[in-house]
């Protein structure tokens, strides 16, 4: 697996490691209750660079555990993006200042555009634009919402503005049982400027050889490594 980057994910309740099953709040399984020992243990294997949601901060539309935030960004040298709860700007200079490398911006960039595009002008390169797909449109408020909008209109809505957009298969994320790779694909070659980083059901080493057969070359893999079915010391050794 040369030339690929696998993007490990911490999803945050009540200050643990956690995984859901397609954005489902009732099927919380608890994986750590240290966080921040994960995230060493990511950097200990050559990992660059990880997912962090506050998925409190999603529900409660502000960010919840930027202690953890901050504690990670200060212990390891690892590149952090940060999502859930940025609403206001507030919330995206407090991400910033506890030592995210990178935001996720999401259910913001549905309810209030011109907002999010004042943040990607402002902050070129910081910003990543976050698409959750529910039942073929975007999905806001940690998925607890539907818009209208497909993938490709939040996109061409953000044409120039974003280099990086990490979408999510709401119905697979948590599930392993697998990605559709050609999603990703057509998705890519629509916006050959936007690196795509898929989301949402990977399950294997596998899964991530066929993502960079179709021309992705990032994916955040959460579950797969928790329940040791993708071996990221191996991953980062073959990158190497």
């Amino acid at each position: 697996m040369l030339n690929f980057t696998v993007i490990p994910a911490i999803d945050l309740i009540g200050g643990k490691c956690v995984r859901l099953t397609r954005g489902d709040y009732g099927s919380e399984k608890v994986y750590s209750t240290n966080p921040i020992d994960v995230a060493k243990d990511f950097e200990a294997v050559g990992v660059k660079r990880f997912h962090l949601v506050d998925l409190d901060g999603a529900k409660a539309s502000q960010p919840q555990n930027l202690k953890i935030l901050e504690a990670i960004a200060s212990q390891t040298g690892l590149e952090v993006e940060f999502g859930g709860g940025i609403k206001s700007y507030e919330s995206l200079k407090s991400a910033l200042d506890s030592g995210a490398s990178y935001v996720v911006c999401g259910s913001v960039a549905v309810t209030n555009p011109e907002q999010a595009k004042d943040w990607m002008e402002c902050y070129r390169g910081k910003i990543i634009l976050g698409i959750d797909i529910k039942d073929g449109v975007v999905a806001t408020c940690g998925w607890l919402e539907k818009s209208q909008l497909t993938a490709d209109d939040l996109l061409k809505s953000y044409d120039g503005l974003v280099s990086e957009a990490e979408i999510t298969e709401i119905s697979r994320d948590g599930t392993l049982q697998g990605i559709d790779a050609e999603f990703y694909a057509g998705i890519q070659k629509r916006f050959p400027n936007v690196r795509i980083i898929a989301s949402g059901g990977v399950s294997s080493l596998q899964d991530l050889e066929m993502l960079k057969d179709v021309g992705i070359n990032a994916a955040i893999v959460g579950k797969a490594i928790y329940e040791g079915r993708i071996n990221l010391k191996e991953i980062c050794w073959r990158n190497e």
